[in-house]
């Protein structure tokens, strides 16, 4: 399938010390191609480290994807980018999504 997407911008909005980062810190602008501003924010979502790629607790077969800074509309909001461009493959176009968010009990 060859679907057009449209790329976004995803824009921290949130003060350093916004009580909703919950002590996660920020990304970071990030350039997504993806199919709706939700989606941007679940593409985003996909590349951060989650508990279940990893031997982290909260417990097996949890997941940490909800939680995610991204998907939080007073840390992120998301903007889209009327570049011209077309682009075919979702995903990260630009920006570096740290995967130090969560620390291995393997550590």
């Amino acid at each position: 399938m060859d679907e057009r997407l449209k790329l976004y911008r995803l824009v921290p909005i949130a003060a350093v010390d916004d009580p909703n980062w919950l002590g996660a810190s920020s990304h970071g602008e990030i350039l997504v191609a993806a199919r709706t501003a939700g989606d941007a924010r679940i593409v985003a979502t996909e590349r951060e480290l989650d508990f279940m790629d990893i031997d982290a607790a909260p417990a097996e077969d949890k997941t940490t994807k909800m939680a995610s800074v991204f998907r939080n509309e007073k840390l992120y909001t998301v903007i889209e980018v009327n570049n011209g461009k077309e682009y075919h493959h979702r995903g990260v176009i630009d920006g570096t999504i740290s995967v130090d968010t969560i620390i291995s009990t393997q550590v």
